[in-house]
C-alpha cells in the first residue's frame, strides 16, 4: 500500500499550473492572478464630494452660523462647474467633483434654507472635509495585487474601478467527469435488477462545478472497452483533466484499467486509507486521469484527498488543501487497527467559546451517502482505536 502522503506528491508532480489566459472581469471570479497587476490611473481621479451638502470656502464658515450665497450646483457626472468665490457655496451631490475654489464640503445635515439661493451654515467647516482626494484610494502605478493573487468580487471591483475589462489569470480547469458500470442507469427511470441509479457522476460534476471549475460530462457508459475508450479519448481533446468513477480496482470487468493502461501512463494504487482505498492517477498524453473508486463515498473522498488539491494546483492555487483543525468528539469515533487512516464522517459546530465539537453524521460504510451528504467535516483517525469521548480528533473541514 502507499500511503496518502506518498500519493499526494506523486500526482503534484504531474499536475503543472495551467498557461495563463487573459479573461473578461466577469469570468475571472475565483480564478488566480498570473502576474501583477498595477493601476493605470489615480482612483479617485479627480476631488469628489463625500457628501450631499454644499461646496465651500472653510475661511467663510467660520464663527459658523454664517449664510452664504447659492451659485450653482454640482451634480456627479458633471464638469466642476462655477467656481466658489468668498461668501459663496455650491450644492454638490456625491461624487460631484468639487467646483473650483472650495476647499471643503459641509453635509447638507449641518445646513438650512435661508431664502432664494442662500444656504445657512450651521457648522464651521475645515479645509478638506467630506473630500475625497485624487489617489486616496490608489495612485497611477501602484501595485493592485501580486501574482497568485486569488480574486473575490471586492478584487474584480477594484480592477474596474480602474479601467480593465480583463485581467490576465490561471483559467479555470475544464474537468472531464465519467461514469462507468454495466449497472449504472444515468437519471431518472425504472431500474431493473442489479441495477442502480449513477450518483456519482452528478456528484463530482457538483464538486468541480462548486470549485468554481467547468465540469464537463463524458456521461455514463457502460463496461464495454470500445465505449470508454471513446469518452476518455473525447475527454483527453476536450478537457485539463478527467475524473472516471468505478473500475479501478481488481475485478474481472475492470475495463478502465484495460483501457487506461493502453492510452496512458498510469499507476494502480491501495492507498492505506479507508475509504478511497482503490485509487489510479497517471496521464494520457499531458492530461491528468484520476480513477476514483466507484462506491460513492469512496468516489467523494478521493475527490477531496486527491484530486481537489491538484486541481487547485493546476489553477495557481497556493493553499491545495482542505483546512485541518482540532476538535472534541462529543462521542466516541471508535476503529480498528488496520495499518490505514480512516475518515469518519462528523458533523461539527462551535460552541459558545468557539471551541469546535463532532459527532458522527450516520452510517460510515463507503456505500452510505446520505451520511456523507450530511457531514460538513471529515474526522481523521490514525491507526489504532479511535477516539474517545472528550478526546481531540484533528478533522479535515468540507465546508
Amino acid at each position: 500500500m502507499i500511503s496518502v502522503d506518498d500519493a499526494r506528491r506523486a500526482i503534484l508532480a504531474a499536475c503543472p499550473v495551467l498557461p495563463p489566459r487573459s479573461l473578461p472581469l466577469a469570468g475571472a471570479l475565483g480564478c488566480v492572478t498570473a502576474g501583477t497587476v498595477t493601476a493605470a490611473h489615480d482612483v479617485p481621479p479627480f476631488a469628489n464630494s463625500a457628501m450631499d451638502g454644499f461646496a465651500v470656502r472653510a475661511a467663510d464658515t467660520t464663527g459658523a452660523p454664517v449664510t452664504l450665497d447659492v451659485v450653482g450646483t454640482a451634480a456627479a457626472g458633471s464638469g466642476p462647474g462655477v467656481e466658489v468665490g468668498p461668501g459663496q457655496a455650491v450644492r454638490i451631490m456625491t461624487g460631484a467633483a468639487v467646483p473650483p475654489g472650495a476647499d471643503a464640503v459641509v453635509m447638507v445635515e449641518s445646513t438650512a434654507p435661508a431664502g432664494t439661493d442662500r444656504v445657512r451654515i450651521e457648522v464651521a467647516a475645515c479645509g478638506g472635509d467630506h473630500i475625497r482626494h485624487p489617489g486616496e484610494d490608489l495612485r497611477s502605478g501602484q501595485v493592485l495585487f501580486e501574482p497568485g493573487t486569488e480574486l473575490g468580487p471586492g478584487h474584480l471591483g477594484v480592477l474596474a474601478s480602474v479601467g480593465l475589462s480583463a485581467v490576465t489569470v490561471v483559467p479555470p480547469v475544464r474537468v472531464g467527469v465519467l461514469s462507468t458500470g454495466d449497472e449504472l442507469v444515468p437519471g431518472p427511470g425504472d431500474l431493473r435488477p442489479g441495477q442502480i441509479h449513477d450518483s456519482n457522476r452528478p456528484m463530482l460534476l457538483a464538486l468541480v462545478a462548486q470549485a468554481g471549475w467547468a465540469p464537463v460530462d463524458l456521461g455514463t457508459v457502460a463496461d464495454d472497452e470500445a465505449a470508454i475508450t471513446a469518452a476518455i479519448q473525447r475527454g483527453v481533446a476536450t478537457c485539463d483533466a478527467i475524473l472516471t468513477s468505478g473500475g479501478v480496482s481488481v475485478g474481472d470487468f475492470d475495463y478502465v484499467k484495460v483501457v487506461l493502461d493502453r492510452l496512458g501512463e498510469m499507476r494502480w494504487w491501495q492507498v492505506a486509507v479507508r475509504p478511497a482505498k482503490p485509487l489510479a492517477f497517471g496521464t494520457v498524453g499531458l492530461t491528468p486521469v484520476f480513477g476514483l473508486p466507484g462506491n460513492p463515498v469512496s468516489s467523494l473522498v478521493s475527490f477531496e484527498l486527491f484530486a481537489r488539491p491538484a486541481l487547485r494546483q493546476m489553477t495557481g492555487h497556493a493553499a491545495l488543501y482542505r483546512p485541518e483543525v482540532p476538535a472534541i468528539a462529543d462521542e466516541a469515533l471508535t476503529r480498528r487497527p488496520d495499518g490505514k487512516l480512516h475518515l469518519a464522517r462528523v458533523v461539527a459546530t462551535a460552541d459558545a467559546d468557539g471551541r469546535l465539537h463532532v459527532r458522527s453524521s450516520g452510517g460510515q460504510g463507503s456505500h452510505l451517502l446520505r451520511s456523507m451528504a450530511l457531514a460538513n467535516a471529515l474526522a481523521l483517525l490514525p491507526d489504532g482505536d479511535g477516539v474517545d469521548v472528550g478526546g481531540v480528533v484533528k478533522v479535515m473541514l468540507l465546508t
